[in-house]
């Protein structure tokens, strides 16, 4: 945690306790009694509020890459403020803070295709809203461009029931081994009883379509769901987890294979553990789990 957000923490706390003592609370965050009071008088001439501050905080160490909702959910979990959803939007257009959009994929605004796998149908038919862990999962590839010119590709299975990435694989080739290493042992840990009815559905790739993914597929009793052909909207929760993640991470700034094995690995244990998301109440994927 930065000095500025320990000021805005300490700030908070006088505004609700008046009778606490800054310089006991100064020093509980680790910093100046001075440092405190000029970031109050710095913040006092400007004309804005604590909210005002750590919105533009949050948005500036977001990379511009954070919305008003976002932004809404960080101040209640980490400074303990409620602000009105409208009063984040207000503020961020009083601050010209504009989140950076990436551009929408031209292939998408062509009409989908309606072709079902021959042998796999589509049984999961875009019912995204589920309520109950390890009842659905879905799954995909997607490259993953990084240093200068090199690509890798990244395997990953996220839980609708509670948005969460529960197995995810990185390998410089798009091969069979890249979406079946460590899938039986996910599958492992689901019970029996749930597994029985546990849907798995992916795209039509040549990794799910072949002998022997399907052949672990039925070892364990799964319902295997693939979307339409050319379909990706079929799929969407998973893409969407992709998109915002190449949003959020700068992969251009890793040089070596070991170093994005890294930054995956910490966004991911980031987006489970730590990123609260609307659709969940503000919860993370992790508290989530704990109560489905």
């Amino acid at each position: 945690m930065g000095k500025k957000e320990k000021f805005s923490l300490v700030s908070k706390a006088i505004s609700d306790q008046p009778d606490l003592s800054v310089s006991h609370l100064c020093k509980y965050a680790e910093v100046s009694v001075s440092g405190f009071y000029y970031w109050q008088k710095r913040a006092f001439l400007r004309g804005e509020s604590i909210e005002e501050e750590l919105i533009k905080l949050i948005f500036h160490q977001k990379k511009s890459k954070v919305g008003a909702k976002t932004i809404k959910m960080l101040l209640v979990r980490k400074f303990w403020i409620n602000v009105n959803l409208k009063k984040v939007r207000r503020l961020m257009k009083l601050h010209g803070l504009h989140v950076v959009i990436r551009k929408r994929n031209k292939y998408n605004n062509f009409l989908a295709a309606n072709h079902e796998h021959k042998i796999c149908s589509n049984h999961l038919n875009r019912k995204f809203k589920v309520q109950e862990r390890d009842a659905v999962y879905v799954t995909d590839v997607t490259s993953l461009n990084y240093g200068k010119g090199a690509r890798a590709y990244l395997s990953a299975v996220k839980d609708l029931g509670t948005q969460e990435i529960v197995h995810h694989q990185i390998s410089k080739s798009p091969n069979l081994p890249l979406v079946m290493n460590g899938l039986d042992k996910l599958l492992e840990r689901v019970p029996v009883e749930k597994r029985r009815k546990l849907i798995i559905h992916s795209d039509q790739g040549t990794q799910y379509t072949s002998a022997p993914y399907r052949t672990l597929m039925k070892s364990f009793g799964v319902i295997q769901s693939m979307s339409r052909r050319g379909n990706c909207l079929d799929n969407a929760p998973i893409e969407s987890f992709f998109g915002h993640m190449k949003d959020e991470l700068d992969l251009k700034n890793c040089k070596t294979y070991e170093e994005l094995l890294t930054e995956v690995d910490s966004f991911i244990y980031y987006y489970n553990n730590e990123r609260p998301q609307w659709g969940l109440k503000g919860k993370t994927p992790i508290e989530c789990r704990g109560f489905s």
